[in-house]
């Protein structure tokens, strides 16, 4: 990570190209935003984008924009988010998942920063840096056609390669304490002898995003000061998940509705934390619960 950093600090001030190189939930979109904002760019916006997160038409039309009438549904002129990144840094999170003739037009902006909103007649220029991530193979993509040759020597001119968390067990219990810290709004917490040799013991095939989302459930759920091994997730400890009330052939609605009273019975009750277990919105939750019409009744074990 150190030899990540020093990479970070040395490219930020250029505007070079940069393609982030890790596995899901190893902080690629923490490294843009580490290269963004020590950079001359930083006053200006940072615009992330999900690559697969959309349909190809849906895809085009939020980088380029669209005009008016460009399509069914075209109401109104929308600029995209390519626009919106001007004189910033715009994020491409997954490029290897877009579209070949997508693929085209995005070289086209980098080679000339110039760019056609989708349905639009007139060229439009944009000074924007691109930083790339993904956790696919490209130089395999390329073998198979499915991603451009020249746009992979385009976005590549300086790669950073983050590991897995597997490969530096010796960040794992510092960055289990810092996220212990940064969750401290639901109590100051302090990991228990056991519960950090669990944690150091698991091989978090999440990475960062799982261990972040592990401390985040053990601070909510322990009801003392100290995190004990009940308080991390069954996967972590080696526990036995909790049976399921459904059996085959149950709705997903009753799975969800039996999801969410199992959550709150874990938080006796409180919902902004059953909503921080479950990662939705308090607003969320409270809907679901009058539309599964979840009463105190249920929460009884």
């Amino acid at each position: 990570m150190q030899d990540v950093l020093h990479i970070v600090e040395r490219v930020a001030p250029t505007d070079s190209t940069v393609l982030v190189l890790g596995e899901s939930g190893t902080g690629k979109e923490l490294v843009a935003r580490a290269i963004h904002e020590r950079s001359s760019r930083a006053a200006r916006p940072f615009v992330p984008l999900h690559c697969g997160a959309l349909a190809r038409e849906v895809f085009e039309s939020e980088l380029f924009g669209h005009e008016k009438g460009a399509f069914t549904g075209a109401v109104g002129l929308k600029p995209g988010l390519i626009e919106l990144a001007d004189g910033g840094t715009l994020f491409l999170d997954e490029i290897g998942e877009i579209e070949p003739d997508v693929q085209v037009k995005l070289l086209r902006v980098l080679e000339t920063g110039a760019f056609f909103r989708v349905g639009g007649t007139r060229p439009r220029r944009v000074d924007v840096r691109i930083v790339a991530a993904t956790n696919r193979d490209l130089a395999e993509a390329m073998r198979t056609g499915e991603f451009r040759q020249d746009l992979y020597y385009r976005v590549n001119t300086i790669t950073v390669t983050l590991p897995a968390l597997r490969d530096r067990p010796d960040d794992v219990p510092l960055l289990a304490q810092h996220f212990v810290e940064t969750n401290a709004t639901y109590g100051k917490k302090h990991l228990g002898a056991r519960a950090l040799a669990a944690i150091e013991g698991y091989a978090w095939p999440g990475n960062v995003r799982e261990l972040l989302h592990a401390i985040e459930r053990a601070v909510i759920l322990a009801t003392g000061d100290e995190i004990e091994p009940g308080d991390l997730p069954p996967e972590v400890t080696g526990r036995a998940a909790p049976a399921s009330a459904g059996g085959a052939g149950t709705s997903l609605e009753a799975m969800e509705r039996q999801h969410i009273i199992n959550t709150l019975r874990q938080v006796n009750g409180h919902r902004g934390k059953a909503a921080a277990l479950l990662e939705i919105d308090p607003k969320t939750l409270y809907r679901k619960i009058l539309a599964y019409r979840i009463e105190s009744l249920d929460l009884r074990a």
